[in-house]
């Protein structure tokens, strides 16, 4: 079988100048002068590289966002069992409105049914499980009726702040915060 090789190489190294050279440069780089050299084809000019976006997630950036304008991760994280009640509403006030404020402004969020919680409301005939979820003795085909039970949510638009960090920091929620005297 390597005879066969062999006489073929031979041929293809005859006829072939560029494959010569990488034969020759294979065979030790020798430069004996027996294989013609060859032009090389003029090379395209590189394509420059996209630049790498930073490894951060939209999640990540909500979490940052919402952490930054209501300390939301700080109540959250908190350890709650040795506050009252009372000690924890009134912690949670403030937070809970400014991540309000925090959705309303990225999300501009409204309700999917235009209906008060505990009305009747009927679905439409073709129910999408994305906007609608049935529970309770759900038979038949739709328009189901039922008691509304929540009035769902749908974002008018999303505006996260865009990240413009380094790789290193793109999993940071929180900075350290450190007051020198």
């Amino acid at each position: 079988m390597r005879f066969f090789q062999a006489i073929a190489v031979f041929f293809k190294v005859l006829f072939d100048g560029g494959f010569a050279a990488k034969v020759q440069h294979l065979a030790g780089g020798r430069d004996t002068g027996l294989v013609a050299k060859t032009e090389t084809a003029p090379q395209a000019a590189p394509v420059p590289a996209k630049p790498k976006l930073p490894a951060r997630n939209d999640a990540i950036t909500l979490l940052a966002t919402l952490q930054r304008e209501a300390r939301f991760v700080d109540i959250v994280m908190e350890p709650l069992g040795d506050y009252s009640d009372a000690q924890v509403g009134a912690a949670t006030r403030d937070v809970l409105r400014d991540c309000g404020k925090t959705l309303e402004r990225l999300f501009d969020l409204r309700p999917v049914v235009e209906a008060e919680e505990g009305a009747s409301h009927e679905t439409p005939a073709i129910v999408d499980a994305a906007r609608y979820r049935l529970t309770g003795n759900v038979t038949g085909e739709p328009p189901h009726r039922g008691q509304l039970v929540h009035h769902g949510w749908q974002a008018t638009r999303c505006e996260l702040p865009k990240w413009s960090g380094n790789d290193d920091a793109a999993l940071i929620v929180a900075p350290v915060e450190l007051e020198l005297a």
